[in-house]
């Protein structure tokens, strides 16, 4: 009886984590593209830093090509075991901006 127990629940375990994966997945997607609709959107990130001067502008982008570059080069340096730690944070990352573009979206109709 301790057996089947305890099988039932690895298989509620199992069949949660999965939801869970499912739902990860279905809002990375999500987030990434919510993320270049604001920083390319008409009242976005961009054309906001643009807005104001085009110095801050240039520094805005100047700044992310510097972050990118050096993201870049240290992609060659680290190790395995950090880099898989860095992607997990870039999934998780994306999922908790895709839920809330979701909410936002359900909520208001928009981003």
């Amino acid at each position: 009886m301790h057996y089947e127990s305890a099988k039932l629940m690895q298989e509620a375990s199992a069949a949660l984590q999965t939801l869970l994966g499912g739902l990860v997945l279905a809002l990375v997607p999500v987030g990434v593209a919510g993320s270049i609709y604001k920083a390319i959107s008409p009242n976005g990130w961009v054309s906001q830093a643009f807005g104001q001067s085009i110095s801050a502008g240039a520094a805005v982008l100047g700044s992310l090509a510097i972050v990118l570059g050096m993201a870049w080069f240290s992609r060659v340096y680290s190790s395995p075991r950090r880099r898989n730690r860095r992607a997990g944070l870039f999934v998780y990352f994306f999922a908790a901006a895709g839920f809330i573009y979701a909410v936002q979206f359900l909520s208001k109709g928009s981003l």
